[in-house]
């Protein structure tokens, strides 16, 4: 459990970092609220929490309650996932989510139990009040603009936006011609 968070709080000092300047772990540790997020969702997975029933519905009722947000029980959450800003983030069901995604706000993630569940892989950018709903695929690397919905797999290192969502470009190495 020890070793996990710290890599969560290692993953999110590179998650956080902007261009040209890395995030330290103590500024991602006192500025940023996905440590708590990210801590309170992996607490009744650990031994202890498996030993008090009731604690997997009331991290899910704190989180909800204090940052404004749900993450489903079963949701699988990468290292470092960053919730820019967690207000009215909805992340439901067995979504897997890969390391270092990074949730800008009023995010939907999942449909209804019988449509199925995305899987979105690492070093994704979810733009603010963008949804991906039923069982899609985000490719690494990819962005997803604000108020985007994603109703169809998303290639790595896409550019997608629009409703429906559709490709409108590259993102970061692969658009400036690097090698990933």
């Amino acid at each position: 459990m020890i070793t996990e968070l710290l890599r969560d709080l290692e993953e999110l000092a590179v998650a956080a970092s902007s261009p040209g300047r890395r995030a330290t772990r103590l500024a991602v540790l006192t500025r940023t609220d996905s440590i708590p997020i990210l801590w309170l969702h992996r607490l009744p997975r650990t031994r202890l929490g498996r030993r008090i029933p009731l604690l997997r519905w009331a991290t899910r009722r704190m989180l909800a309650m204090v940052y404004g947000m749900e993450l489903g029980a079963d949701v699988q959450l990468g290292p470092g996932v960053f919730f820019v800003h967690p207000q009215g983030i909805i992340v439901g069901g067995d979504a897997r989510v890969g390391a270092r995604v990074r949730f800008y706000g009023d995010n939907t993630v999942g449909t209804a139990k019988d449509n199925g569940y995305p899987v979105i892989d690492e070093d994704v950018r979810i733009g603010c009040g963008a949804r991906v709903l039923g069982p899609v695929h985000i490719g690494a690397r990819a962005v997803i603009g604000a108020n985007a919905v994603v109703l169809s797999d998303v290639p790595p290192d896409q550019v997608v936006a629009g409703v429906p969502a559709r490709v409108v470009g590259q993102a970061g190495a692969a658009a400036a011609g690097r090698p990933a």
